[in-house]
């Protein structure tokens, strides 16, 4: 079977089966983050999308959420991944290749921040918490820019998505609309003729990545050929450019979840709670107001305003207000309790900034945990969808180029270790841990100094802080100085400081 029919047909079958995501999708943007452009909005852009929108409470808490996760799991301009030594690794061959490992991450993470990295993946982010479902576009950027990395957030309207063999969302068929220009550009053919117009239609092109025996397919037709099948381009990829990732999957369903999906009862309560409030003050203000038609007054063109002289006939009652039939003094608690269920469904509440005086260690502590229960299924499936394939696409575009060695991150030589602040939440309590226990040791004399392996400790300890293999020995030499002297220095020296790091870490 031809490649191009196929597609199409495997394209048209997948598009069916998401169309009862579409209404669905449309509502939640329509409330929570409605200047989000979508394909049916493609000719409307800077145009107002808030018309309809009288709360922006649910707006505000997706913005909030979505910065939350961005400084959480990939903060712009810090570190927050790097490569290490795997499993299979033996302790005395690890200071050899810690530091050409430094240096790929170093190269790595270089290009992530000279990239538009940070940019696009604040736009996947609002789309993950509106939507359930984002679409980070990975491609390679050409020769000579600053960086190796070009990212594009598609939006969830303009791809098709399914579950691959893999139970990830890698199969992707996305739909395009270039001008001549861009599609000359793009895969380097003849646009086809728009008859010499002076503003030719758009080009429809649909392009798809479908996992294969070698790593991922590439195809990309004309939606609409003139005589022949419309095959524009096609190729192989080590790994996907797409990368698919969901918030919450329910069993039997391929698209994500979200937060807004769960809390738009509330928001769509909200939203028309706040509309009736402000018809009520329209009528608090302005009145409603009856005359006699008396052969004096005209109702019609009574205007009023401060200073107007309204006319009426002698003995007559002439304009008059008419009572409202009651009060919507309740709307208030209605609308406050609307609005703290809505922020903390989209995790306002026990996400935003600590307002008070500065924490200590133990509250740093405590608000990682927390936010590790919070964020802990999550994290684990963005981990898995985003972060994961994030990194083999990268590793993949900087050994074509020659940036860096041939390294495979597959946990036993050589494995990944995510450094973002939530990732390090488990690795401060760790070092809070060991360093109470060092404490613990040091106070019970000269009979306990058998059981720490102080340099051991050392190299450990310097893991769990970031510190850069560089400054870590291989083994360190303590000489002839008791071990309740070693212990005793250690912690008197790294108690403060500790506690310290903690603090700033958090």
């Amino acid at each position: 079977m031809d490649v191009a029919p196929k597609l199409r047909a495997d394209f048209r079958r997948a598009f069916q089966s998401r169309q009862q995501w579409e209404a669905h999708w449309r509502e939640c943007y329509r409330y929570a983050l409605p200047q989000r452009e979508t394909t049916a909005d493609a000719g409307s852009g800077g145009g107002s999308r808030v018309d309809r929108l009288f709360d922006a409470t649910a707006a505000d808490a997706v913005d909030q959420l979505a910065a939350s996760l961005l400084s959480e799991l990939t903060p712009p301009w810090a570190r927050w991944l790097e490569l290490c030594p795997g499993t299979d690794v033996a302790a005395e061959e690890r200071g050899d290749i810690a530091p050409a490992l430094d240096r790929a991450s170093a190269v790595l993470q270089s290009h992530f921040d000279r990239s538009n990295f940070a940019v696009e993946v604040h736009q996947c982010f609002l789309d993950l918490v509106t939507a359930g479902t984002a679409c980070l576009l990975f491609e390679e950027a050409p020769l000579g820019e600053a960086s190796a990395f070009r990212f594009t957030a598609v939006p969830i309207h303009d791809v098709v998505l399914e579950e691959g063999p893999t139970g990830r969302l890698d199969r992707t068929w996305r739909r395009l609309r270039l001008t001549p220009e861009q599609f000359a550009r793009r895969y380097s053919v003849e646009p086809p003729d728009a008859g010499g117009s002076e503003n030719p239609p758009p080009i429809g092109v649909l392009e798809s990545v479908q996992p294969g025996a070698n790593g991922y397919r590439y195809v990309a037709i004309r939606e609409q050929p003139d005589g022949d099948d419309g095959l524009l381009a096609e190729g192989e990829f080590a790994s996907s450019p797409f990368i698919n990732f969901r918030w919450v999957k329910a069993p039997g369903e391929g698209y994500g979840r979200s937060p807004v999906m769960k809390a738009l009862p509330d928001i769509k309560t909200a939203n028309k709670v706040v509309e009736l409030v402000l018809k009520n003050a329209s009528i608090a203000v302005t009145g409603i107001w009856q005359a006699d038609d008396d052969g004096v007054l005209n109702p019609a063109a009574v205007k009023l305003v401060p200073g107007a002289i309204i006319p009426k006939a002698v003995g007559s009652a002439g304009l008059a207000p008419l009572d409202a039939p009651g009060r919507f003094d309740v709307s208030e608690l209605v609308l406050s309790d609307l609005r703290a269920r809505i922020k903390h469904a989209l995790l306002v509440d026990r996400l935003g900034v600590v307002q008070g005086p500065r924490m200590t260690a133990t509250e740093v502590l405590e608000r990682a945990a927390e936010m590790g229960r919070i964020l802990g299924a999550t994290y684990g499936r963005l981990q898995a969808e985003l972060l994961g394939p994030l990194v083999a696409r990268a590793l993949s575009i900087l050994r074509r180029r020659g940036e860096i060695g041939d390294l495979a991150v597959d946990g036993r030589v050589i494995d990944l270790r995510y450094r973002s602040p939530l990732a390090e939440a488990q690795r401060r309590a760790d070092a809070q841990s060991a360093l109470q226990w060092i404490q613990t040791v040091a106070a019970l004399g000269p009979e306990a100094m058998d059981a720490v392996d102080l340099p051991a400790f050392t190299r450990w300890f310097g893991e769990q802080m970031a510190v850069p293999s560089a400054l870590i020995k291989p083994a360190v030499d303590i000489g002839a100085r008791t071990g309740v002297d070693v212990l005793t220095q250690v912690a008197s020296v790294l108690g403060p400081a500790i506690e310290e790091a903690l603090v700033d870490g958090g």
